[in-house]
Order: structure tokens, then sequence, then C-alpha cells
């Protein structure tokens, strides 16, 4: 690892010197592969060495569709994310149509080829969760939420992250608050083991209202071509061990906001059956699991890692699986949040909406043999918390029993 890394670190040193802001769109020689980072944040396979076997090749390509919208269209009836204005089944076509122009996609992070090894990619953001950071104050920890979507990802190639980029836009900056923002980053890379390498802090008057901004983060990290976590293991039998989230985390805040709005309290109040207030357990950090991951890994048995964000259990786990196999899971096998609970009785949301929506307590999900599952199991008791809630089946998609 340490050739591989020196290698890596002299490619970057290279990099930088070169552009403080480098574009990775178009090959920098005629043997360079483009980088393939895309704005509708689409992983795409653009090397020829990458020749994977069909069933595991989409474990490594990177593709998230979060659409935001102010469409008010719901009923009287339950809540749905499409109600709030997102329209997963609209982000799931417009994958379709990408993937014709640029086949393979559908991992977590990209891969980009180095010697022995791959560089992982992935870009995020924190999507609506802003708004409630604006509402209540709280820009310490929204800076944990941006490393933590990006490292989360690319953890689950197995890849332990190198370095952070953040983007941070505004209308007018104001400096304390930007630093506080920037604090939670620095938090974020901390909790990581990667380094906060640089960033780009945009100033555009009348683009945002007065207050308010933008952030998006960039991770990359490494893993020995050898070492690759891809799905292509997987059996029938295998086990699903969840790991816990601190609550929603960073998706699906366009659906709780209208929660919050349609259920007349405010981010003051005390969260139902819970000792803290709404704002308070909305606002609570992304869990960041790329040490306990990186450390389950190394203890052998690790198939395949889901992170589970927009898309919940329904969407997420099955794109760890080659074909022809889903998942059981196992319906109370793990304590469902208070924030949970409240978010499907105030909107009067339905289980198959939530479970497509939210995590609903499950932050990462692994794919593990089942010897590996008894010895995870085993090691949690005090140590860390973690869940036997399902296993893998023949036939595809996610049923919950």
């Amino acid at each position: 690892m340490t050739n591989t890394l020196a290698a890596a670190n002299a490619q970057l040193s290279r990099c930088v010197a070169a552009s403080s802001r480098p574009i990775f769109d178009k090959p920098t020689t005629d043997t360079q592969a483009p980088f393939g980072i895309r704005p509708y944040r689409c992983f795409s396979p653009k090397y020829s060495l990458l020749s994977l076997p069909p069933q595991g090749r989409h474990s490594f390509f990177s593709t998230r569709i979060i659409s935001m919208s102010k469409k008010d269209s719901e009923g009287a009836g339950g809540l749905t994310y499409k109600d709030a204005g997102v329209d997963i089944d609209a982000g799931s076509e417009l994958v379709r149509r990408i993937a014709k122009m640029a086949p393979g996609i559908g991992g977590f992070g990209g891969l980009y080829p180095l010697g022995d090894s791959y560089l992982v990619a992935g870009t995020d953001g924190v999507g609506t969760k802003l708004k409630l950071a604006f509402e209540t104050g709280i820009h310490e920890t929204i800076g944990i939420d941006l490393v933590a979507m990006s490292v989360n990802d690319i953890v689950t190639s197995g890849a332990k992250p190198l370095f952070f980029l953040d983007y941070f836009a505004t209308s007018h900056l104001n400096v304390d608050l930007a630093e506080k923002v920037i604090k939670g980053i620095v938090d974020g890379c901390q909790q990581s083991d990667c380094t906060l390498l640089g960033g780009e802090t945009a100033e555009m008057p009348d683009f945002y209202a007065k207050g308010e901004y933008d952030l998006s983060g960039f991770a990359v990290g490494i893993v020995k071509k050898d070492s690759v976590i891809d799905g292509k293991n997987i059996v029938a039998g295998d086990v699903l061990i969840g790991l816990p989230s601190s609550g929603v985390h960073s998706n699906g805040f366009t659906l709780v906001r209208r929660v919050l709005a349609r259920s007349g309290l405010s981010l003051k109040d005390q969260l139902p059956d819970a000792a803290v207030t709404l704002g308070e357990a909305l606002m609570a950090p992304t869990v960041i699991y790329v040490k306990q991951v990186l450390d389950l890994i190394n203890r052998g048995g690790v198939k395949g890692i889901a992170h589970i964000t927009g898309g919940g259990f329904t969407d997420n786990i099955p794109r760890v699986f080659p074909k022809g196999l889903g998942a059981v899971i196992y319906k109370g096998s793990w304590e469902v949040s208070a924030v949970f609970k409240w978010l499907q009785q105030a909107g009067k949301i339905e289980d198959a909406e939530m479970r497509r929506t939210f995590n609903m307590g499950i932050g990462m999900v692994l794919v593990v043999s089942q010897e590996a599952s008894h010895r995870i199991l085993e090691d949690a008791n005090g140590a860390y918390t973690a869940y036997c809630i399902g296993k893998v089946v023949t036939g595809e998609g996610v049923s919950y029993h």
C-alpha cells in the first residue's frame, strides 16, 4: 500500500501543481482515459482494461439521482416522496437513458485504474437538509453530513478515503457561518481518516436567498484491485448485516419537511417518545462508517456493501447483487428509531413508501458469508452495534417478512 499511496500522491501533486481547479472531463494525454465525472452524478466506465463480468460490473460505477422540487400535489391521504416533489421513478428513467450513452453505471463509486489499485471517487451533497440548518441555526454538523455522503459511498468498494474537496456557494459570504460549516467538514474528514485537500468558495449575489448556501463534496479513496468489494461472489444464503443510523441522515428531507408542515409542530417541539426536539433529531449528523466498515472487511467474509440513502432498502440493496438474486428483510430485527415512527404517523406514510425513502434506522448493509456473520455479531457486543436484518435469496427484488 505504501508504494501505491506514493504513486497516488505523486499523481495528485502533479494535478494540483497544474491547476488549482483541475478539470477531469477530458483526457490530458492520448493514453489517459477521461475521469468520467458528470453533473448528473453518474460514473461511467471508459477504460478498456476494466473488463468485468456483466454480473459484477454494475458495482463499479456510481449513480445517484436526487431531485428537489416545490411541487405540492398531495391530497388528504398519506404523503409520498413524489407528492413532496421527488420522483424516484423519474430518476430511474434518467439513469436508464444515461446507460444508453454510458453503459455499466449503477454502483456507489467510480473507479480509476492506478497501477495495482483503483482510485475510487464519489460526489454528493446534503439536499434539502440545508433548509433545516437554516431554520435551526445548526451549521456546525452539516459539514459532517457532507463528508459522510461521499466517503460512505466509496467505502462500499472497500476503498480507504484519501482526500476530500468541498464546494461552498452563497449569495453573500458570511465568514463566521462559513467557518462553522467548514469546521464540520474538517470533523468529518477526521472521522473518516482522510485529508481536506482543498475546496471552492463561490459568492454569487442574487442567486441564493439571503443567509442561505449550498454544499457539494467530492471524495477520493484507494483500494487494491484484488481487494475490491464488488458483490460478484454473493450467493443465496448469505447474510445481511445492518449497521445502525443516527436518524434520517441526509436524504428524504423534502418529504420530511412536508410532514413537518402538515403536523403543525415546530422544530423546537419535542419529538414524541424521545428526549430531544424535532430539530435536534432531524439534524443529527450522518454516521461515518468508514473505520468500522474497513475493520470488518479486514476480518474477511464481506462480499458486498450497500449505503442506504435515497431509495432506502428497496432500491439500494439490489445494487450490489449479481443478477438473479434478491433479499428478504426481517421486520422487527432492529429498533426503528422514534423519528421514523413519528414521520410515518404524522405523514400517514405507507410502509412501502417509508422503506423506499428512508434508511429506517439502518445506514449501511453488509452482505457477508454465514461464517462471517456469526463473528461480526459476536464481536458486536460492546464494541459496536450490528444486526442480522435479512438474507440473500434466489429471485430479484427486496421483500419484507
